[in-house]
């Protein structure tokens, strides 16, 4: 089960209440420091700019791929470990907003995990130390540590000790 807090909303949508739930000007900084690192090649220069201008805690070493992109209202909810890989165009979301409700959920990546390419990460999901993340996956629950996850709907496709028989 993902680990979220659920805040109702009446009348219209929670999409259409949003700037009543985050800042404009918050959103309007967060859309512009993401823009930019996005198209950044240099990975030292997109850290920086994540921890200092959006308070996301990012390890040393850990590579944000081109095209990636973390919560646009909410990327002080997102905590990546030392060491770790976001692959291309990888979303990582904080937040749901929701026809009667919106969720926040804060989103763990561990140490010395690789995510592949095109994946999504959904709110209130932890990914453990050295877990392998198939391109293309909707991450929608907790994968253990050392685990290969694969597919949408995620599945565990090996675990720690299957991992560790395999090599």
């Amino acid at each position: 089960m993902r680990r979220t807090t659920r805040y109702p909303v009446n009348g219209a949508n929670s999409l259409w209440q949003i700037y009543q739930t985050v800042s404009f000007w918050k959103v309007v900084k967060t859309f512009i420091i993401i823009q930019i690192a996005r198209y950044t090649p240099f990975l030292n220069v997109k850290n920086w700019l994540y921890r200092t201008f959006l308070r996301m805690e990012i390890g040393e070493q850990t590579a944000f791929a081109l095209m990636a992109m973390p919560d646009t209202m909410f990327p002080e909810k997102i905590k990546v470990g030392r060491n770790t890989i976001i692959g291309y165009n990888t979303t990582i979301l904080a937040h749901e907003y929701l026809v009667t409700e919106y969720r926040l959920g804060d989103v763990i990546i561990g140490d010395e995990v690789m995510i592949g390419a095109n994946t999504t990460i959904l709110p209130g999901v932890v990914i453990g130390d050295g877990a392998v993340v198939s391109a293309g996956t909707l991450v929608h629950k907790d994968v253990p540590a050392g685990a290969f996850v694969g597919g949408n709907p995620m599945q565990i496709i090996y675990t720690r000790e299957e991992m560790a028989r395999r090599t």
